[in-house]
């Protein structure tokens, strides 16, 4: 006798999931039904998939930067690194999650700018860099700082190689972005570090001794 298996319906989801892949208005309508949703995974799940088909307005990213849930902010953050063109309202919502309570979106917002080279961002920058209590958020800073490569980071940079030895390391990086005999007394300087790591990054570097 013959049995026909039911149909499984496709969960909500995976109806998400396909949507961010797939072509059409009624993919476009499951994605930003979801991107206001109450489960803050669908949001993040339709953020991705709106980022993926090019469809996220500025009121929708500066909606998702500045999302309730922590997981929401740190995706928005990740995600509009890697966004072509950034108008001054999305910079400055990324200026104004430098300040937030958790330390990963702190660290989003961080890799963000440096990501988009944000001269404006410098100063904040500077400030985590020399004081942040999460070494992470110090890290991240010195390497956006390095990128960016504005004089005014040059103390921020040069202190960091008093710090932890992640962030010594970063800042052996940063520090090819930057001249001078202080440069140059401080690369000499970090060539007797206690940390390996250290010592080597100053070695790939190419500089010659003096």
């Amino acid at each position: 006798m013959k049995s026909d298996e039911p149909t499984l319906a496709e969960s909500p989801d995976e109806a998400l999931l396909r949507a961010g892949f797939a072509i059409g208005a009624d993919y476009v309508a499951i994605l930003r039904t979801n991107l206001v949703s109450d489960i803050a995974r669908r949001r993040v799940l339709a953020l991705r998939g709106m980022v993926r088909q090019g469809l996220v307005t500025d009121d929708e990213w500066l909606s998702a930067i500045d999302d309730r849930d922590v997981d929401v902010r740190r995706e928005a953050l990740n995600l509009i690194a890697h966004v072509d063109q950034v108008d001054d309202e999305l910079f400055g919502a990324m200026l104004r999650r430098l300040h937030d309570e958790d330390a990963l979106v702190v660290d989003g917002a961080i890799f963000a700018l440096g990501e988009h080279l944000y001269v404006g961002a410098v100063d904040q920058l500077c400030v985590i860099a020399t004081s942040h209590d999460d070494a992470r958020c110090r890290e991240s800073a010195i390497a956006a700082l390095g990128a960016i490569g504005d004089d005014r980071a040059r103390p921020a940079v040069l202190a960091a190689l008093n710090d932890k030895p992640p962030v010594r390391r970063r800042a052996i990086v940063a520090l090819s972005n930057f001249e001078g005999p202080d440069i140059d007394a401080a690369l000499e300087r970090a060539r007797e570090d206690r940390d390996w790591q250290v010592r080597a990054a100053v070695n790939q570097l190419g500089r010659d001794e003096d």
